[in-house]
């Protein structure tokens, strides 16, 4: 592709190449394909670590509640000394004792049961919240590295341009000095070349802009890329049916799931709260030794205890209501999401389909545009037309729309493939994060 001849000509103008990296990571591969990119993309970064320690929270409250119910046992002893009573038959003045206490809870009737429930739904969720966030960092990266590859091609079009707009100040110079050309024709050429000089300056800062929120996407800011490598055109496949798609994003978007968990978890907790005032069964059993033997005292004792509150006040009721509050609150945001997705799919969906039809003018306008280069070119030779640089020029800028097409036809992919969950496919969530 001629885009490629472009990109190969400018990385030279990125200032002295790749920096070394300054941080714990190797330095960038250079050049630098998408595929590196994206995979770099689903390494470490403060976006992903965030979510991975929601999850790592989420995991250790779900372990908390797991063990409510486990066996708990408990040791006891004291080293104690007394002076009996005188009418005591036991005169010791020794009453050391040990108890060993076992103690399990049965049942408490439904509240862990669903506590546990939320707990695990919660998990759910942050699984489903970091597969989005490594969703949305592919993307990220994606969008940056066309940027930079953008940015080339721009600064190929103005440099092209400002060649051009000086060949042109120095001929009318060398005729203005032969009293061919009137001064303010001549300041008008000058003008001309500093804005195209103006552009081609800006297109160039535009390339080390870019190259940094690269890096910075990237998680390497020392570590500016120089030399990226395009990739290569994807055919414009037509995507599935706008409802085949709905369906999918309805089934599978990790962010949509992510807050469908987020209800359960506030259904679980309504059930919870209403449990918070039921009986609690436990199992006792205790193992003592006393040095002092008295009547009172038993070795081993073995209980069944039921524990039923009788009046909390309004505490129940409050958190009741709390927690259908913000069950309903949450309904809200999980059915407001859902119409949103559907607009996202929709606009990204027809968004495509402009782009594709995109790209067939550009391809009839590039064929026009060879053929008028090489009549240029002809005519140049002969001296009958001397708007070859123009030529060159739209050519350049002919290039820059092409790519521009081609990534944005990519990304709009990558981001209908986001919103169906399937941009990283394979994953199951629910077992792993780690893939």
């Amino acid at each position: 592709m001629a885009a490629n001849r472009l990109l190969g000509l400018v990385s030279c103008l990125v200032m002295g190449g790749p920096l070394s990296a300054q941080g714990p990571h190797a330095p960038l591969p250079s050049p630098l394909t998408l595929e590196q990119a994206l995979k770099l993309a689903d390494q470490s970064h403060p976006e992903r670590e965030l979510a991975e320690a929601a999850l790592l929270k989420a995991r250790a409250e779900q372990a908390g509640v797991a063990v409510t119910n486990d066996l708990q046992v408990h040791f006891s002893a004291a080293l104690s000394a007394i002076d009996p009573s005188p009418v005591a038959t036991n005169q010791s003045h020794n009453d050391s004792w040990a108890r060993l206490r076992l103690s399990k809870q049965l049942s408490d009737f439904g509240r862990t049961e669903h506590a546990l429930a939320a707990a695990d739904a919660a998990r759910q969720g942050q699984s489903w919240q970091l597969l989005d966030v490594r969703q949305q960092r592919r993307l990220q990266v994606m969008a940056r590295f066309f940027d930079v590859l953008l940015s080339d091609l721009e600064h190929a079009r103005d440099n092209e341009a400002m060649a051009n707009t000086y060949v042109q100040l120095d001929r009318a110079r060398s005729r203005n000095e032969l009293s061919q050309l009137s001064d303010i024709e001549l300041l008008e050429l000058e003008s001309i070349y500093q804005r195209a000089r103006l552009r081609a300056n800006a297109s160039q800062q535009k390339q080390r802009i870019t190259r940094s929120l690269l890096a910075v996407s990237l998680d390497r800011p020392d570590d500016l890329p120089a030399d990226l490598v395009y990739p290569p055109t994807l055919e414009p496949i037509p995507p599935q049916e706008i409802e085949v798609l709905t369906q999918q994003a309805l089934a599978s978007n990790p962010s949509l799931r992510a807050l469908r968990a987020e209800v359960t978890v506030l259904e679980q907790r309504l059930q919870a709260a209403a449990a918070d005032d039921n009986p609690v069964l436990r199992a006792e059993f205790e193992a003592a030794s006393y040095n002092r033997d008295l009547s009172g005292r038993n070795p081993l004792t073995a209980s069944l205890v039921l524990e039923v509150p009788l009046s909390r006040g309004g505490w129940i009721d409050a958190q009741i209501a709390r927690e259908r509050a913000q069950l309903q609150e949450n309904r809200a945001k999980l059915r407001a999401y859902e119409l949103e997705l559907r607009q996202q799919l929709l606009e990204q969906w027809l968004e495509l389909q402009r782009l594709r039809i995109r790209r067939e003018e550009l391809l009839v306008t590039g064929d026009f545009r060879d053929l008028y280069l090489e009549r240029s070119r002809s005519l140049y030779d002969l001296e009958f037309a001397s708007d070859l640089g123009d030529s060159m020029t739209q050519i350049a800028d002919l290039h820059l729309q092409q790519a521009e097409n081609d990534l944005q036809i990519r990304l709009t992919r990558a981001r209908l493939e986001a919103l169906t969950g399937t941009l990283l496919p394979g994953i199951d969530v629910t077992t792993t994060t780690d893939d």
